[in-house]
């Protein structure tokens, strides 16, 4: 589901990110770089290969900016995914972790949902809300946002490797004049596949260990986490929390996980 995308700062940022895209790429093939020398001998398979995964990361961009990250709309949705005979043998919470009444959209929250002032909505399985991005991080859009981080630095590397083959450092004027846009570029390649790296790492740590960057940060502050007698009652370990991370087709009752970890092997 996909939502409308508001004017302004989120459209700046949206038309920032596809104009340095196409235009990092435009300077990559403008100047002496291989994808030109391979161009010019009629070796046109590298450099489609090139333009077809700027292509897809920048899809990929849009698709995770627009889409839906898990907005809770209504109360009824925090039991999508449960039927009524779970609902019935699901235990009840402990008197010392409460699931409150969102104090800002009034909604009764699911476990981990968080609400983002700046979307003006409760998030399931809130991430973060990310600026690179101008939308929440969060159960649906989560794995779609570490797709794009992949296929970025996929790119990002590959475009560092041709941008260095078209610098050849010369101490004059005339040499900076004629490749400053290419110095741009490699600079801005250098800066975003630091962070992007950093992104990528980060975010497959926390998702192998069945947690979120908000929990992460503020598990002194988050009662089912404060309260459980495990340091991470999501955790199933490796294997399965990737799996149900990236092949998981519904959201997930996130409150029976959390009673299965707190009353043991069932």
């Amino acid at each position: 589901m996909l939502q409308a995308a508001p004017w302004g700062r989120s459209s700046l940022v949206r038309a920032a990110h596809a104009g340095l895209s196409c235009g990092v790429t435009l300077a990559l093939f403008l100047h002496r770089t291989d994808l030109q020398k391979q161009e010019e001998h009629g070796e046109l398979l590298q450099p489609l290969i090139f333009i077809l995964l700027v292509l897809c990361s920048v899809l990929l961009y849009f698709a995770v900016s627009f889409m839906d990250p898990g907005f809770v709309e209504s109360d009824e949705e925090e039991k999508v995914g449960v039927n009524e005979e779970q609902s019935v043998m699901m235990p009840q919470l402990p008197s010392n972790v409460r699931l409150r009444r969102c104090g800002y959209c009034m909604l009764k929250q699911p476990m981990r949902a968080k609400h983002c002032q700046l979307c003006r909505h409760c998030v399931r399985r809130y991430d973060h809300h990310c600026p690179m991005i101008e939308n929440c991080i969060g159960e649906r859009n989560h794995p779609f946002f570490i797709a794009y981080l992949a296929v970025q630095l996929v790119v990002l590397l590959w475009a560092f490797h041709i941008a260095w083959s078209g610098l050849y450092f010369e101490q004059s004027w005339e040499w900076l004049k004629h490749n400053i846009f290419l110095l741009l570029s490699f600079l801005l390649i250098v800066i975003f596949t630091i962070v992007v790296m950093l992104l990528l790492v980060s975010h497959l740590y926390l998702v192998s260990c069945n947690t979120t960057t908000w929990e992460f940060m503020s598990r002194h502050r988050i009662s089912y986490l404060r309260h459980s007698e495990s340091e991470n009652p999501f955790d199933q370990g490796v294997i399965l929390n990737l799996w149900r991370f990236f092949c998981a087709c519904h959201l997930i009752t996130w409150e029976k996980i959390y009673f299965q970890e707190d009353s043991g092997p069932v």
